[in-house]
């Protein structure tokens, strides 16, 4: 039975039979005493990476949905009450030969009905009779996951349950997830750069030349590599970005903390990005840097990630002073700054949206917007897309941009 949840799993998933291996020894050491803990225990195991915990609950409940069964409906009335009566649970061991009977549906349905008739008194904490607390097929609240349960609760919540709820759903790459993983997503835009002097050991370069020269050991030398992107992070408050806080911390966090930037600077913005961008969320004035002075100040080695729902009135995008703030003054449309900005960047700029990246679904400002700069989702998946595009400066990387090019947006 392991052997062929083992294959079953291996069509869909990287398991390796040294993980297998290591299941079986967790297993033959009798540190699973029941079928939620064989769920977890298999899951932590044979999952390499988190975002294989949604398929594997499937696969789990696929394997194993014939471990609940029915009961027949013809129960004596006194075992009914036996069963109904009041208990204080404990939960004892479980062997794990118990685990996995090796009993078909029909064989464990006519050794219920066998028990119904010689069964004549209340069992508790059996492995063999009708009861409750044991591990027994027959019962309720006990720790055997091949029964049929009459009456009470489940002893165990069962693990096809727990399974079948998929709790872990979140560790999809489609979603969002937390700063680690954004962190991991953040580094995939790397761009090493040699620094300081040669005193880093070539490993690779050594073992060529020593085998060159017949064993004489030769060292090699090279420089230190770091990475030398820096990062401008520019980001939408209040108003319709304030159901996206949540999101939108996360990202800056990690952002914020990954010592893996060269430099990282950040900015605010309200809907749209007009004559200023702000160093603190309450858009002062006085914290504040133009935008001309914005595009001097930052030359076109840096990367920028806008983060926004793009949504707004159409008059703050394609308007001059449509802006419907008071500091906002733009003496030209929004649409215009945005433009400036991918210019200036060219492909070193992108948007990343909390809202679905669908053109189907997206409203007139969002499709605006991304015809200028290629948009992303805020999620793991968005941003890994996000960072292989700035990665390759843009190369063989079909964006919004693209998709948009000849869509005619009306204004009205």
């Amino acid at each position: 039975m392991f052997l062929d949840y083992f294959y079953y799993l291996k069509e869909i998933l990287p398991v390796s039979i040294t993980e297998f291996m290591t299941l079986l020894e967790a297993l033959n050491k009798g540190l699973v005493k029941n079928m939620v803990e064989f769920y977890y225990v298999s899951r932590s195991i044979l999952c390499k990476n988190e975002h294989h915990f949604d398929i594997y609950d499937i696969a789990f409940v696929n394997f194993f949905k014939d471990a609940s069964l029915k009961f027949p409906e013809e129960i004596q009335q006194e075992i009914w009450e036996w069963l109904n009566k009041d208990i204080k649970i404990l939960q004892l061991p479980a062997i794990v030969e118990k685990l996995f009977p090796n009993m078909s549906e029909e064989e464990l349905e006519d050794q219920f009905r066998k028990l119904l008739q010689e069964q004549d008194e209340a069992h508790d904490f059996g492995d063999k009779w009708i009861g409750t607390q044991g591990q027994s097929n027959f019962g309720h609240s006990g720790q055997n996951f091949q029964v049929i349960r009459i009456g009470g609760e489940g002893g165990i919540n069962r693990a096809i349950k727990i399974a079948q709820k998929r709790i872990f759903q979140d560790y999809r790459k489609d979603l969002v997830i937390n700063t680690r993983q954004i962190k991991i997503a953040l580094k995939r835009l790397k761009k090493l750069d040699e620094i300081g002097k040669k005193d880093e050991l070539d490993l690779k370069k050594t073992i060529d030349e020593t085998g060159r020269n017949g064993g004489d050991i030769e060292i090699i030398l090279k420089k230190r590599r770091k990475n030398n992107i820096k990062l401008l992070l520019l980001m939408d408050v209040g108003g319709t970005m304030d159901p996206y806080i949540h999101q939108v911390n996360l990202l800056f966090s990690a952002a914020n903390n990954l010592s893996h930037w060269k430099e990282f600077k950040y900015y605010y913005f309200h809907n749209c990005i007009y004559n200023y961008l702000y160093h603190d969320a309450r858009r002062n004035k006085d914290r504040a840097i133009e935008f001309d002075d914005f595009l001097k100040k930052y030359d076109s080695s840096w990367i920028v990630i806008v983060v926004g729902d793009q949504s707004m009135w159409r008059s703050e995008l394609v308007r001059p002073h449509g802006a419907i703030y008071d500091d906002a003054s733009n003496e030209h449309s929004g649409i215009y700054y945005i433009s400036e900005i991918a210019n200036h960047f060219k492909n070193r700029a992108i948007w990343i949206n909390p809202e679905p990246v669908n053109p189907k679904w997206m409203s007139w400002t969002q499709l605006k917007i991304a015809q200028v700069v290629p948009t992303f989702h805020l999620s793991i998946k968005g941003i890994e897309m996000a960072m292989d595009y700035l990665r390759n400066g843009g190369k063989n990387r079909y964006t919004t941009v693209d998709l948009l090019k000849d869509t005619v947006l009306a204004l009205y």
